[in-house]
Parts: C-alpha cells; sequence; structure tokens
C-alpha cells in the first residue's frame, strides 16, 4: 500500500472490465466500447488508433505494432506480430554502395510498410465482436473535431517538432510552430483514411487512393517502395516465448521484437540474492546495469526478422545465463566493446484491457522516433515510420537490411503468469528501455511485494550508450555509490520510459488497473 502523506496515484479498481494507456481519451474510449458490449480486442483496437491521434509524435497509423492476447476461457497466450517488412526493392548492398553504414532515420530508406492497420484488421476480424465502423468511429470524430493537446504530449512535441520537414511541417505544426498544451490538433486527412478502413477494412489502407499517396510521397523522396509491397502486407500470429522467474512465468513476444532479452536479463538476475537488496539501492541498480550490457550484447547480435533470428534458443537457456552472470563483479561495473552501429530506438504507447469475460489483451505501437521519420504522405498526412532504420548493414548480420525483410524490434507486449493463470498484462515504453524496464517492473512487484501502481512509480535507471542514465528519484549518495563503481552516471532530463498494467485478482474478482505518471493516461474501469 502506498504512503498516502505523499503525493501518487492508488490502483484502480473495478469488477466489469478494466483499461489502462498513456491518454485519457484512449482510456475513456476503451471503456465506452467495453459498455457498449465490445470485448477487450474491441477496446484495444478502439484505443490504439485514439492513441495515434492524442499522441501522434508516438504512434499512428503509418506505425507497426505488437500484440499478446488471451482468449476468454482459456490460458493460452496468442502473439500477433503487426510489424512492416521493408520494401522488395530495398537491398543493403545499394545503400553500401551510397557509402552509408547505418541506414539515415530520416531517409525513405528507414520506412518499412506499416504493419499496424492490418493487424487492428485481422484482430478485429478474428476476435472482436462489434465491427471496424463502430470502433473507429471515435478517433474519426477527433481526427475530425481536434483533441486538446495534454502536458506530456506538449513536451514531446516540443522536443520533436525539429524533425518534421516538408508535408510533415504541414500536418504536425500550427502555424509554423509545435503545439502545445491545450491548443487543438487536428487531422481531417487520417479522418478520412480512418472512414475507408471502417467501411471496407485493410483495402482502404494498403490499396486504392490511400496507398497511392503513400507511394508517391516515398518515391519522391528517393523510397524504392511499390504498390504491391502495400498491398502485400500481412500481420501474422506466432506463439510467445516464455520463462519461470521470481516465482512467476513472464510471457513475452517472440522475435523480431527483443522480448528474449527481458527473459536473458532476468535469467541473470536470478544468480543473485535481489530480495536482499534495498529496492532504490546501489547493489540493485548495478546488477540491473551490469546485466542490462550483457543481455543487450546478446540481443544485438541474434535478433531479427522470424526467419533470420539466430540462436534464439541459446539466449533462452539458463546455461547462457549462468555464464554471463559469472562475469558480473558486484563492486565494479564492466566495459564491453560499442554496440553495431545502428539507430537509437525510442518513442512508443502501449495499452492493456481485461473485458467481463477476462479476454486480455497487451498492445504496444509505435512510429519508431518522435514523429516517425519526419514526414507525411502529402495527400492524407499519414506519418510514416522509420522502423527501416533498426536494420544493420553489416553484411551477414541476421538483422542486415535485406527485401521484405522485419527489422528488429524494441516494442514488446508482456504478459505475466502464476501457476498457469494469467495474472497481469504489463508493458513499459521506452525504446530500448523495454527490456530493462520489464525486469525493474516485474522485480519491484514479485520480488520487492509492491502493488502494481508503486511498482510502476518507482524511479528509474538505465544503462545506455556508454551512461548509467538516472531519473531525479534516485538518491544523490546511490549516484556516488554507482560512479564509485565506475558507472558514468548521468541525470535524465526526460522520465525514463512509461508503463501500463491490470493485476487479475481472481480470488476477489476484480481488476487492479496502474498507468505511468510519467504520462498523460490513466487506468479506468466500470
Amino acid at each position: 500500500m502506498r504512503d498516502f502523506h505523499l503525493p501518487g496515484r492508488s490502483t484502480v479498481l473495478a469488477a466489469n472490465g478494466m483499461c489502462a494507456t498513456s491518454h485519457p481519451l484512449a482510456a475513456k474510449v476503451a471503456i465506452d466500447t467495453l459498455e457498449s458490449g465490445g470485448n477487450a480486442a474491441d477496446a484495444a483496437i478502439a484505443a490504439a488508433v485514439m492513441l495515434g491521434l492524442a499522441e501522434p509524435q508516438m504512434a499512428g497509423i503509418g506505425g507497426d505494432c505488437f500484440v499478446l492476447l488471451k482468449p476468454p476461457g482459456e490460458e493460452r497466450i496468442i502473439a500477433l506480430n503487426g510489424s512492416g517488412q521493408a520494401p522488395d526493392a530495398l537491398t543493403a548492398d545499394r545503400l553500401r554502395a551510397k557509402g552509408l553504414a547505418a541506414i539515415p532515420l530520416d531517409s525513405a530508406d528507414a520506412v518499412t510498410i506499416p504493419g499496424a492497420v492490418d493487424a487492428f484488421c485481422r484482430l478485429s476480424d478474428d476476435w472482436g465482436r462489434l465491427g471496424l465502423d463502430r470502433l473507429l468511429a471515435p478517433a474519426i470524430r477527433y481526427a475530425d473535431e481536434g483533441i486538446a493537446v495534454a502536458p506530456r504530449v506538449a513536451f514531446d512535441w516540443q522536443r520533436d517538432a525539429a524533425r518534421l520537414t516538408g508535408d510533415g511541417r504541414r500536418f504536425y505544426l500550427g502555424q509554423g510552430k509545435p503545439l502545445t498544451t491545450g491548443q487543438t490538433f487536428r487531422a481531417p486527412g487520417q479522418a478520412e483514411v480512418l472512414r475507408r478502413i471502417a467501411r471496407i477494412g485493410r483495402d482502404g489502407f494498403y490499396q486504392g487512393e490511400v496507398a497511392d499517396d503513400m507511394v508517391a510521397s516515398l518515391n519522391a523522396r528517393g523510397g524504392v517502395h511499390s504498390a504491391a509491397d502495400f498491398a502485400g502486407m500481412r500481420s501474422f500470429y506466432d506463439d510467445p516465448i516464455a520463462a519461470a522467474t521470481q516465482g512467476h512465468e513472464l510471457v513475452e513476444h517472440p522475435p523480431n521484437g527483443q522480448g528474449a532479452t527481458a527473459i536473458l536479463l532476468l535469467n541473470i538476475l536470478s544468480h543473485f540474492d535481489l530480495a536482499a537488496l534495498d529496492p532504490l539501492g546501489a547493489d540493485r541498480l548495478h546488477l540491473e546495469a551490469e546485466a542490462v550490457k550483457l543481455a543487450y550484447d546478446a540481443r544485438d547480435r541474434c535478433i531479427a526478422d522470424p526467419r533470420h533470428t539466430a540462436r534464439l534458443a541459446h539466449m533462452l537457456a539458463p546455461e547462457t545465463a549462468a555464464t554471463l552472470a559469472a562475469r558480473i563483479d558486484i563492486r565494479q561495473a564492466m566495459t564491453l566493446p560499442p554496440r553495431p552501429d545502428q539507430a537509437v530506438h525510442r518513442d512508443t504507447v502501449y495499452l492493456t484491457v481485461v473485458d467481463r469475460d477476462r479476454m486480455a489483451v497487451s498492445l504496444i505501437y509505435s512510429v519508431f522516433w518522435g514523429f516517425g521519420v519526419g514526414w507525411a504522405s502529402s495527400k492524407f498526412g499519414i506519418l510514416f515510420q522509420n522502423r527501416g532504420a533498426g536494420f544493420t548493414l553489416e553484411p551477414g548480420h541476421p538483422n542486415e537490411a535485406g527485401p521484405g525483410k522485419r527489422p528488429m524490434h524494441t516494442i514488446i507486449p508482456a504478459m505475466l503468469r502464476k501457476n498457469d493463470r494469467l495474472i497481469m498484462p504489463f508493458g513499459v515504453m521506452g525504446g530500448d528501455y523495454q527490456p530493462a524496464g520489464h525486469a525493474a517492473l516485474l522485480t519491484n512487484y514479485a520480488t520487492y511485494g509492491m502493488d502494481i501502481q508503486t511498482a510502476i512509480d518507482a524511479p528509474r535507471s538505465f544503462f545506455d550508450a556508454g551512461e548509467l542514465q538516472v531519473e531525479r528519484g534516485i538518491a544523490p549518495s546511490v549516484r556516488a555509490d554507482l560512479e564509485a563503481r565506475g558507472h558514468a552516471v548521468k541525470l535524465r532530463d526526460k522520465p525514463l520510459g512509461g508503463a501500463q498494467a491490470i493485476f487479475i485478482d481472481a480470488r476477489n474478482g476484480v481488476l487492479h488497473g496502474a498507468s505511468d505518471p510519467r504520462k498523460d493516461g490513466c487506468a479506468l474501469g466500470y
């Protein structure tokens, strides 16, 4: 239980349904959908599309998504991969011939075919009740009428607006300036696209005038995308990966997502007595930083398109974690070679919904960097993701750019089981931080006994780009201790990630929702 003398949030409790999102309007749309007879799949779709308008710098219909879904009345978990592939004409040889060592973040070569819309349509067809016309109606209304910019959204808009060029500036700036708190963002072009999807499904996006607009806009910027690339985009189902940890079973999305990194990280940490450590002390933060270095090094070597991922079984093997854990010195930070020359992974939104029948959805949705590639389609204003910058140009690497390949993704939804029953869908936003965030949140909850809101609220740290980045909630004495162990400690000016979670209390028949105060969102139930 949190200390009620101090500022904070309580968990939100309800019996019939719960959602947790990073924006209040998206949470309201999810609950409205449930109360109108929709299920968790319906509510997740409606909320996700809303988030693409409420937080357009983070997500949108030009982006990708990954989904974990537990059907009602059973305990199996299904993974849906809504990540897009590179155009068929993209080759690493062509990019290397241009003198590139990495794919530029603002280039058409960084734009993979958007996968989220196909995944939303498949999710609706296979698992939903209400149909896309009803699910997209709220987003269409808000795209036409406008959404007031929330404080955290305005903060990110200001930081990311410099990346906007061309039609990106026309559609995502107000009189040439970033939108500020309380100003209204409208997207009538996207409203028209959503109307077409609502009317005819995926073909309203991947074929016809909307696809022509995207292809022409990409080609005008030097892209090699074709109408056939868009028409052929398909999401697909897969089996999740899982591992026992801290008395629970962590379920992650398989590659090309980086869920295996979270599992390896927790497997490494299992070799240390975390329960004996101060949750906000230097020993714990040091161990997590060292485990991150080792787990992310394995990620960068192995994870790629599902058809090309190398040595996944090796990453998940307990023996691998034991070997890596033995390299950690509790008193001294290790130094590893620099990570491969590829893009830093950035922005996303995450939501989770559980309904009356205990269908559960864990969904994450992204355009990769703030405002994606930084420009949009010329007619409808569809902001393109730049996820292809996550490829490497290293010859022979599993994640080497290539025709029809999906790049390594950082966005990962998760679920937690105990005694073979789902107890918590959850996710942590923040690009590269996500596996470390999964490990920290799970440890806060399972080992340190925090309720899920307190586990989300707790101060964070993350080793990245040679620095141990910490939030201001980490005490100065702890930072000094970490520096004495050899860490280059940096106090962040921006909060680290964001998170949502829903705990399913089967004994009492109640759902506990939690949402990260680092964002504008909330948990709502009914």
